[in-house]
């Protein structure tokens, strides 16, 4: 592997390049594990952030998966991105973000929209206009923390959908929300410090946190928000640095928090000085006549990191977001963006600015609430006719999955299998709670990817499954069956 330390490339990037290259010759194998980090960085000479960010990249692209504690194996050039892995691999790169999904499956699992609804006529021509207007500019590193106009137009976004106001110079664009919450567990997280976050929660942020030494506590959810009474004890007894919570339709429950929760976060912040990091990807989503807002939109303090996704009700594979980050972070979030990846695409921040001005965005937001909220009323409508076996849930009315509780004698995990083997992806509650072992009766799925008539078949196939499960030792169903 060898990397020129006189190059403008990035060194991750040409780390990325030279192992890519090896995987797609098959020079590396299906299975062969990759040099540890420490080791890696030793032999190239370089930090060991460069490798970390290189085999991040790669898992991303679907090239490598990691298994936590044993370390990164290398996936077939062959194989499809989300084609399933064997054994005991899946339920850890689960828990690690990687949902293994064959080709074929009625995806339940992932929250990513079909491309059938992705606006392409007219981000493309966006892309047009940008190429005609800035032409060679546009391919220049824009400022480390984003288009300025683009920031501009994000804060027109944001008082416009959330009546927020907010200078676009607190604004840092970044590559999507993942890479949001790696820079603040990169700038600001140190060995020990105490994070408390919603229980369950979204397990790409725990990794992200944990994997800088951070003691993870993790906060029972209420159907209006996290449960305040633990919330204040912890508070108390543990003097978190942050908390981090998705305020509406929080993955993997769906709930939302109510306004006098909010109003109460917001209150304790102050009084405990702590930070909340808020990630949002949703809050748009919403099927009824109430509308959501951020908790960003009441922080008169200053004391919420806002991290807003762009890209899964957008288009997954143009990676865009923004953080709104207080004046006191600012300048150490920005060092870890620069370090990170010099900067988000120039280009995409270009047209995607565009895209705002021209009331693109608006326009797709009614478009695809109008095809998810019919999803979403079919995926109730079938789910209900599963309640006589004991399943609940709670209607979202938004978001892009539903939260469901199984009878208590019933594992998730075996329901998860059951389905994997009837070609229905589906994802076992499990994976999102800091204590797995006591929460294995929930399961999440989610509509974005899925047909109505897929919705339809999938739920009959679970439906059969369960009925499976519901079998007792002597061969015989349940009463309620």
């Amino acid at each position: 592997m060898l990397i020129d330390k006189n190059l403008s490339t990035p060194l991750y990037i040409q780390l990325y390049n030279n192992i890519k290259d090896m995987i797609e010759k098959e020079k590396i194998i299906e299975g062969e594990k990759l040099p540890s980090i420490r080791s890696l960085a030793k032999k190239l000479e370089v930090n060991n952030i460069t490798i970390v960010n290189a085999y991040k990249l790669l898992e991303q692209e679907g090239y490598v998966y990691s298994i936590k504690g044993s370390g990164t194996y290398v996936r077939s050039p062959n194989l499809h991105m989300n084609a399933p892995y064997t054994e005991d691999g899946d339920m850890e790169l689960m828990i690690g973000g990687i949902l293994p999904i064959s080709k074929d499956s009625i995806n339940f699992a992932t929250v990513s929209p079909t491309p059938e609804i992705f606006p392409i006529a007219q981000f493309k021509q966006a892309l047009i206009e940008v190429l005609d207007r800035d032409k060679g500019k546009a391919f220049l590193y824009p400022e480390i923390n984003g288009y300025e106009p683009f920031r501009e137009s994000i804060c027109n976004f944001l008082k416009e959908n959330y009546n927020m106001d907010v200078s676009k110079d607190q604004i840092q664009v970044i590559s999507g929300g993942q890479q949001g919450i790696d820079i603040i567990a990169k700038a600001l997280i140190s060995q020990g410090d105490t994070i408390l976050v919603e229980n369950p929660t979204y397990s790409g942020a725990m990794a992200a946190f944990q994997s800088r030494g951070a003691k993870i506590i993790g906060i029972p959810m209420k159907e209006d928000g996290m449960d305040l009474e633990v919330l204040n004890r912890y508070i108390k007894r543990h003097s978190p640095k942050f908390i981090y919570m998705m305020t509406n339709y929080q993955s993997p429950t769906t709930y939302s928090y109510s306004e006098d929760k909010k109003r109460e976060l917001i209150n304790l912040s102050k009084k405990y000085n702590f930070y909340i990091i808020e990630d949002d990807f949703l809050t748009d989503l919403n099927y009824d006549e109430n509308k959501k807002t951020p908790l960003k939109s009441m922080d008169h303090m200053d004391n919420v990191i806002y991290i807003k996704s762009f890209s899964k009700i957008f288009m997954p594979g143009v990676r865009i977001g923004f953080m709104i980050v207080p004046d006191s972070l600012f300048k150490d979030i920005v060092k870890a963006k620069h370090t990170t990846d010099i900067s988000s695409s120039g280009f995409l921040q270009r047209a995607f600015d565009l895209y705002l001005r021209k009331g693109y965005w608006k326009e797709h937001i009614s478009t695809i609430k109008k095809v998810y909220k019919y999803k979403y009323n079919t995926m109730i409508k079938e789910l209900d006719r599963l309640k006589q076996y004991g399943i609940s849930f709670v209607k979202p009315n938004g978001g892009l999955s539903i939260w469901v509780k199984l009878p208590e004698t019933m594992d998730c995990v075996e329901l998860y299998n059951e389905c994997e083997e009837n070609n229905v992806a589906i994802v076992p509650g499990k994976i999102f709670f800091i204590n797995d072992s006591i929460y294995s009766n929930y399961v999440r799925l989610s509509f974005g990817a899925v047909s109505n008539e897929e919705i339809v078949e999938g739920i009959r196939i679970i439906e059969k499954n369960i009925k499976k499960l519901y079998k007792s030792e002597d061969n015989k169903y349940l009463p309620f069956v």
